[in-house]
């Protein structure tokens, strides 16, 4: 990596940095103006073609070693453009697909992936749920905090409704609907009910992201799939079902219904409407 310092009118900072640069392995280079900096931004993004986050990340670097490290303005590092990450199209899978899946998986992880698809939950947001976001009489969760900083309602499956209950009659912990034993919790005198129902964490996550990749694993599903898989397929297959895109986009809790658009071009169902649409759109002229 190389690193560019902007001579300045503190000679002893610009060498001691320099050193101390060079003892931690990197390649200084010293200029009298920045433009050196703007070539070097230049060649990550035109000769090495490197992805927008690794792009920025340079320009973060910078911006952190000439403002708070040499104490160097340069206002119009700050005004560099930052790529933008490519959108990129989610990975979605077929409703058999998730079936073949979420058949592989048993016991509490089995559950909340059930639970992330039926619900199109964050895993975070699932791992995070507490025994008082339920209303089972409702049939609803209430999904706290999720991205950025909102509540909101998801309506729960009358299957979901039962599971959840039974499950909870498992453990009784009073906080999480979804809490950790706790590591070593086997050698203790309690069992397992009794560690959850003690439990002052919720479930790590990495457990029901481990036990998911082995099931999709198992089952030949693209490799691609992950956790998150499952929100966006909730999506589209709701879609599908024709519910509506706003109504998708309160469940999921979009910000904006620009994010949720983009599930209109991974449904089958709306391609084979926009086929039907098209041969009713023109008709030739029987001669």
């Amino acid at each position: 990596m190389k690193i560019i310092l902007v001579a300045d009118d503190a000679p002893v900072i610009r060498k001691v940095a320099r050193r101390l640069l060079q003892d931690m392995g990197f390649v200084v280079v010293e200029a009298e103006t920045g433009d050196e900096v703007v070539a070097f931004l230049d060649h990550l993004a035109n000769e090495r073609d490197v992805a927008a986050s690794t792009h920025n990340q340079a320009l973060s670097a910078l911006l952190f070693l000439f403002r708070d490290v040499l104490g160097v303005e340069l206002p119009w590092l700050g005004d560099i453009a930052r790529p933008r990450r490519p959108r990129r199209m989610p990975v979605v899978l077929a409703r058999d697909e998730v079936r073949d899946v979420l058949a592989l998986m048993e016991g509490t992880h089995g559950l909340m992936a059930r639970l992330l698809y039926g619900t199109g939950m964050r895993l975070m947001e699932c791992v995070r749920l507490r025994v008082k976001d339920l209303d089972l009489a409702r049939g609803e969760i209430v999904v706290r905090q999720g991205k950025g900083g909102k509540d909101r309602y998801v309506p729960l499956a009358p299957v979901s409704v039962e599971e959840l209950r039974a499950w909870w009659t498992v453990h009784r912990n009073p906080l999480w609907l979804f809490p950790s034993p706790g590591r070593g919790w086997a050698e203790r005198a309690h069992s397992l009910s009794e560690a959850m129902q003690r439990a002052t964490e919720p479930m790590s996550p990495s457990a029901v992201q481990m036990a998911f990749k082995l099931a999709r694993a198992q089952s030949g599903t693209n490799p691609g799939a992950t956790c998150h898989t499952l929100r966006h397929s909730y999506a589209t297959h709701l879609l599908e079902e024709g519910v509506s895109l706003l109504q998708i986009s309160r469940y999921l809790g979009h910000a904006s219904l620009d994010t949720t658009v983009v599930y209109t071009h991974l449904t089958n169902v709306s391609e084979a409407r926009t086929q039907a649409a098209l041969k009713t759109l023109y008709r030739p002229a029987r001669v």
